[in-house]
């Protein structure tokens, strides 16, 4: 199979037809052969009821429905697992993404063997104060801290090589930093597109100002996972060691310099009445319980195998 188009959602029951119609005549002007993957992240409309009839209609249309809403993250996921076709495309259902890029993307994987290639919407038009620039903020913070040079990391349209999707695992709110995923399992040619944007046409949008907060602190643990996660104790151990040591060559100097003081008759005072004393004596005990943190995170990271996925499918259509 030459294409998949990955589509999740939660409460677009007005726009999948027309969303569908769009995709299928661009698929067919170019001859595609191609699957549509709609992931219904709990929706409380009729939504599954309009993936059931495309379903029935056309053989392409194929269907994950969440038993609640998990996020978008969790529905990526469950549809990368599935997937066959040799570029995955994703995209948003609430047609502010353009079916008719899909060609264009599809080159830029194909011809200029890009592992992944994201949109770019240059001009936008969704409120500034309360999306662009927030949104411009974040992309920044994600360019400096990931190293990968996008400049829209929130754009839902993008495409993947088949072994992308295959080899990456999008959990909590990771599914803004697939391309920094992506990049830690080795696939580093990532390039941008820029592609059309339009206002909203049905329905309401379904993040709020708290996506930037859970967004950047998203960005925290991908940093800190991309350099750490395989070796925890690279950070805890050495800082713990740190810490120990520092703490350790106090205590002794306190020691040292009060038996210098007695052995000269030279009035001292408690070692414990001194405060440097408890703070050399926290030291060493948080650089105790950091390393042992860092032994345990090893311990994880080999046992991690296996890990139960974090979301519920209550129904399947063709998978």
């Amino acid at each position: 199979m030459q294409l998949s188009i990955v589509i999740p959602l939660l409460n677009e029951a007005e726009s999948l037809d027309e969303l569908f119609t769009r995709i299928r005549k661009v698929c067919e002007k170019e001859n595609y052969t191609y699957e549509v993957v709609f992931v219904d992240d709990g929706s409380t409309d009729s939504s599954w009821e309009v993936i059931s009839k495309l379903n029935q209609e056309y053989p392409q249309v194929k269907g994950i429905r969440f038993a609640r809403n998990y996020g978008k993250s969790q529905a990526l996921n469950a549809a990368f697992k599935c997937v066959q076709g040799e570029v995955v495309v994703t995209m948003d259902a609430d047609l502010q993404d353009f079916p008719e890029e899909i060609p264009g993307l599809r080159k830029m994987i194909l011809e200029d063997h890009f592992d992944l290639v994201s949109g770019w919407k240059k001009k936008r038009y969704d409120n500034v104060l309360t999306k662009n620039l927030p949104s411009k903020l974040f992309n920044w913070a994600a360019q400096s801290t990931s190293g990968v040079k996008l400049h829209d990391f929130n754009c839902g349209l993008k495409a993947y090589k088949k072994s992308v999707v295959k080899a990456i695992d999008v959990y909590g709110d990771m599914h803004r930093y697939i391309p920094v995923l992506a990049k830690n399992e080795g696939f580093s040619k990532i390039g941008e597109r820029e592609v059309p944007h339009q206002a909203r046409l049905y329905g309401k949008s379904k993040f709020g100002a708290n996506r930037f907060v859970r967004g950047f602190l998203d960005l925290i643990t991908i940093w800190f996972m991309s350099r750490f996660g395989s070796r925890p104790m690279h950070f805890f151990g050495f800082i713990g060691t740190l810490m120990f040591i520092i703490g350790f060559i106090s205590s002794a100097w306190m020691g040292v310099n009060k038996l210098v003081k007695v052995w000269n008759n030279i009035p001292a005072r408690l070692i414990t009445s001194d405060p440097l004393f408890y703070i050399a004596l926290t030291m060493m005990v948080l650089g105790v319980l950091l390393f042992i943190a860092g032994f345990l995170g090893e311990l994880i990271v080999q046992l991690k195998r296996g890990k139960k996925e974090d979301y519920t499918i209550s129904n399947y259509l063709n998978l």
